[in-house]
């Protein structure tokens, strides 16, 4: 008796996991995944995508009966809400409506836009977007994370949310074939002749296969949008080092560097070897291609000796201190974080300063996140100049790029610049996930 309802829904869960995975193979798809506050044409291009893929569902059911499993209309029009809000549910709904209005299911327009709304409302409750990828169909770490994120209760609730939203759109579909007139609303599984409704098992099983049927796009397609965010992530390595091989080591800062040992050969032997050394390990490191996160004990080992290069030309001039936790140098940090900050601080900061004076940088750790402070005594940025620095500043705004990419908005990047006081640069970021750390 159960096989008239399970074998259906299991061939339901097979379609919608074809059906993420033809999307995710779309770069444009992609790419519309990746933003969470879209434009008004953005989001109707998301709401074209699923509603073309899930009106085809539709069709294909009402075409060939035999294929009642690939109508996934109602899950698509919950999934267009929830990730493209009111104006992409909606219209999705009605869109993906349009095969089972045409064979006279006069209901199926209402229930499905109602739904794409009502997804809209979902994605309204989410303190951060982000959290919609995070979701799960297990009850049991939905309470989990309850019960473990204390401090922000709104993000934690989220999930329960949205796991009783998706029970709430299926008990609506439910309540509408059992009050509606016969073929007025599809039911994918008609109760066998003598039974007034589905099996008590069977009608769990409908529920939790909705449930899966809107969690695994969620999952196909976030782990497309991790794949994207780790090809952006490359990208802006590339252009950091690039940065770095055009700013810091240009013919200048060679010339510099080598005139500076060609006088120690003579006075000093052993500091002009160590002074080779040190610009080798710069270039070396400058020069690796395949290295997208390191330690942040090496970033440090990194900045002293390139700032061991730099004191060549500022002599006395240019002091260099450090607080940093212990427990914080074995943590995972993109690679050529410290660098362009640093470098920031040199150019625009101590340079046009005649005294010069102290870059310092402190660090800690604490819930899992990393605090670091990277600040310098020169002329300051002037206030003109300082609400685009982020925006328009090279190096910095290369690292504030890379870091939205790894992390969205679990990130904190600011700059704080008084003029003849100096410039704090302070970032708060999440600790490195072993999943995305991997790929270094």
């Amino acid at each position: 008796m159960l096989e008239h309802y399970l074998v259906p829904l299991l061939l339901k869960l097979g379609v919608m996991a074809s059906i993420a995975s033809i999307l995710a193979r779309s770069n444009s798809f992609k790419s519309l995944l990746m933003m969470e506050n879209r434009t008004l044409h953005q989001r109707l291009a998301l709401s074209l995508w699923l509603s073309v893929i899930f009106a085809v569902s539709v069709a294909t059911r009402v075409l060939v009966p035999a294929y009642r499993a690939a109508d996934l209309g109602m899950e698509g029009s919950l999934l267009a809400g929830v990730l493209g809000g009111y104006v992409t549910g909606l219209l999705s709904g009605v869109l993906i409506s349009l095969p089972a209005t045409f064979a006279h299911e006069h209901m199926a327009m209402p229930l499905l836009a109602g739904i794409g709304v009502f997804g809209g409302v979902l994605r309204d409750l989410a303190s951060d977007p982000e959290e919609i990828w995070r979701f799960s169909p297990l009850p049991d770490l939905n309470i989990y994370r309850f019960f473990k994120e204390r401090q922000d209760y709104r993000r934690a609730s989220f999930h329960l949310l949205l796991f009783a939203g998706i029970l709430v759109a299926e008990a609506l579909r439910r309540g509408m074939i059992r009050f509606s007139p016969q073929g007025d609303v599809f039911d994918l599984t008609r109760p066998l002749p003598g039974e007034t409704g589905p099996h008590p098992v069977a009608l769990a099983a409908i529920y939790l296969t909705t449930l899966f049927s809107v969690a695994i796009p969620l999952k196909i397609w976030n782990s497309a949008r991790n794949e994207k965010k780790l090809e952006e992530q490359e990208r802006l390595l590339v252009e950091a080092r690039l940065a770095a091989l055009t700013s810091q080591i240009n013919p200048h800062f060679l010339f510099n560097t080598l005139n500076s040992v060609s006088s120690l050969i003579r006075t000093n032997p052993d500091e002009a070897r160590i002074m080779v050394v040190r610009l080798s390990k710069v270039l070396r490191r400058l020069l690796r291609k395949h290295e997208n996160f390191s330690t942040l004990r090496d970033e440090l080992s990194f900045i002293d000796d390139y700032l061991s290069i730099e004191t060549v030309r500022f002599g006395d001039k240019l002091r260099f201190e450090k607080q940093i936790a212990d427990d914080t140098l074995d943590m995972l940090v993109p690679s050529m974080l410290l660098q362009p900050l640093v470098e920031n601080c040199i150019k625009h900061g101590l340079s046009p300063k005649v005294e010069g004076g102290t870059i310092r940088i402190h660090t800690r750790r604490s819930d899992s996140k990393l605090y670091l402070v990277v600040e310098d005594d020169g002329v300051g940025i002037p206030e003109a100049k300082l609400s685009s620095v982020l925006d328009h500043g090279i190096g910095v705004s290369n690292v504030n790029e890379r870091l939205k990419v790894l992390f969205g908005n679990q990130y904190r990047m600011w700059i704080d610049s008084q003029p003849g006081t100096g410039t704090r640069i302070q970032i708060d970021m999440p600790e490195l996930q072993p999943a995305l750390a991997a790929v270094s």
